[in-house]
């Protein structure tokens, strides 16, 4: 009998935030597998370390975090059949994923690949965007509010087209497109009510008002945040 796949969310990056459920399966899983960037520590795995048993079969997903490289499909290709073996010996494998399996999350690459030919079951976690609305203390939507989540990635154009057609935004992935984000919410008016967040709950985690951020380039973990009338319960 083939083992479980499971896809566990593990929240933004505080270890309290992990889920009692994605707790549960993780410590009891005899393998794990996480994501990390080519030759650099795992994000995914530093947030549970201290929670981990520690006689566990680690399997670390090699992934080049390259403009125009990912998701690195031949790297999916490899290591979902080095999970698919592990469980086809009967063993459960959990594997990590920052924040929320299906939001942005890299788990979704894994469960495309292997979800049809084993039981795989999906825990939510706690994703960075709403985490970093409650470290800024700003309610993002009230009533009927249309929230946009947008990737910094977009061009300006798009930015600025999607940015007006709602009431409020979570722009991710801001990174290098900082100064091109910044720009954007400064040509429609929206500074002022725009905050700048990294590492959220994290020990490094950085907030301030996006007219306080000047500075040219941010980490790859930041985000904006931005209501149109400022305070969403006005």
């Amino acid at each position: 009998m083939s083992g479980t796949l499971y896809g566990l969310g593990i929240g933004p990056g505080d270890p309290d935030l992990i889920t009692l459920k994605a707790l549960k399966i993780m410590q009891a899983a005899p393998v794990i597998a996480y994501p990390a960037p080519v030759g650099k520590p795992s994000l995914a795995r530093s947030i549970v370390e201290t929670h981990l048993p520690g006689n566990q079969l680690e399997i670390k997903i090699d992934t080049p975090m390259v403009p125009g490289k990912f998701p690195a499909n031949d790297v999916y290709d490899q290591y979902s059949e080095e999970i698919a073996k592990e469980l086809e010996l009967g063993k459960d494998v959990a594997v990590l994923c920052e924040g929320d399996p299906f939001f942005f999350g890299s788990f979704m690459y894994i469960y495309a690949r292997l979800s049809e030919r084993f039981k795989t079951v999906v825990v939510p976690g706690v994703s960075s965007a709403m985490a970093s609305c409650c470290q800024i203390g700003v309610p993002i939507t009230s009533r009927d509010d249309v929230l946009s989540v947008l990737p910094a990635p977009l061009p300006s154009e798009e930015l600025m087209s999607r940015l007006q057609q709602c009431d409020a935004a979570i722009i991710m992935k801001v990174g290098r497109h900082f100064t091109k984000v910044r720009d954007v919410l400064g040509t429609l008016g929206l500074s002022e009510n725009a905050f700048y967040i990294e590492h959220a709950t994290m020990d490094n985690q950085k907030i301030m008002p996006l007219d306080e951020a000047q500075f040219e380039k941010a980490p790859y973990f930041s985000m904006i945040i931005v209501h149109k009338r400022g305070e969403a319960w006005k």
